[in-house]
């Protein structure tokens, strides 16, 4: 294996309660991004506030840019514009938030818009769709539970895979990763969307990984090495030993997703900084949040891995 840093010897478990106050800070962020949503104080997506989408196509060739600008100076700037790759050429589908008119309304007052902005390029109106209010808080409500679905599932798997201790842990480290992406995410004022959401289960998945592979170079040094060291050292030496490892993965990703982020188009923009922010919250919760966990569960009462 590539060992970028050679031979480490950090102390990351003696730095824990830093950590843990740097982590309640994050983690206090998202609840409260979190009572934002719930109580519809939060800037949502029209997934999940409701809104009108118009979908329709150009008779020439729309920059996609140039569509965006138009609607953003005809009272629209959060108007989510996508363009279709169908049969038909020129083809878009224009979202916009909810308002107190009719969905009929709307449409057509973005249609009155697009023929100002474009008036020798005639657009086709293929169909009108309304997401009300009642379907975005049923979507809401649905990807809480697939978020604690997933956190559950997580519990299961490195409970049965190692013991239940690990799995509490590897479970807080990624309720905090959730947490901590959801309350950046709130700061910086993006919207929070179903991809958003999407962003926040992948961080799951990637957070889990991180964690198995240390736990289970932990559990490999605690059969070799229990008589040798006190179970602190131990785990210390198990995250030192991985972590070019951990370091060489999370930079490949985090390069992967940056390129998503400059080259994937405004709508994929906020999709890939959420999965940016994942990676290194997700490779920091790994080193400093689940294995010290474990070590402070092992401190009040001692009980080895399997």
């Amino acid at each position: 294996m590539l060992h970028i840093l050679g031979k480490t010897n950090i102390d990351f478990i003696g730095k824990r309660y830093y950590a843990f106050i740097f982590s309640g800070i994050l983690v206090l962020l998202g609840l409260i991004a979190f009572v934002f949503i719930l109580t519809g104080k939060a800037k949502m997506g029209i997934d999940f506030s409701g809104g009108t989408l118009i979908e329709g196509n150009f008779a020439q060739p729309v920059d996609i840019s140039q569509l965006r600008k138009v609607m953003s100076e005809n009272g629209y700037p959060d108007a989510i514009i996508q363009e279709l790759q169908r049969a038909t050429p020129n083809a878009f589908v224009i979202r916009v938030k909810a308002t107190a008119e009719t969905g009929s309304k709307v449409a057509n007052q973005l249609l009155d818009v697009v023929k100002k902005g474009f008036p020798d390029n005639s657009f086709h109106l293929d169909s009108v769709d309304e997401v009300g209010p009642s379907v975005g808080a049923a979507l809401q409500s649905k990807a809480r539970v697939a978020v604690i679905i997933s956190l559950l599932c997580i519990l299961v798997y490195i409970w049965l895979r190692f013991d239940f201790r690990s799995g509490v842990a590897a479970t807080i480290a990624t309720f905090h990763d959730v947490l901590a992406v959801l309350g950046i995410m709130f700061i910086l004022q993006k919207e929070i969307t179903l991809l958003i959401v999407t962003a926040l289960l992948t961080l799951a998945g990637y957070s889990l990984t991180d964690t198995v592979v240390v736990f289970d170079r932990i559990r490999e040094n605690l059969k070799l090495f229990r008589k040798k060291g006190d179970f602190g050292g131990t785990i210390n030496a198990s995250i030192n030993e991985v972590l070019s490892r951990t370091i060489i993965t999370s930079m490949t990703v985090f390069l992967v997703v940056t390129v998503l982020f400059f080259m994937g188009g405004e709508v994929l923009r906020d999709f890939a900084l959420a999965l940016m922010l994942g990676v290194i919250v997700g490779t920091y919760s790994s080193i400093f949040v689940a294995s010290p966990i474990v070590v402070e569960w092992e401190k009040k009462s001692p009980k080895r891995f399997r």
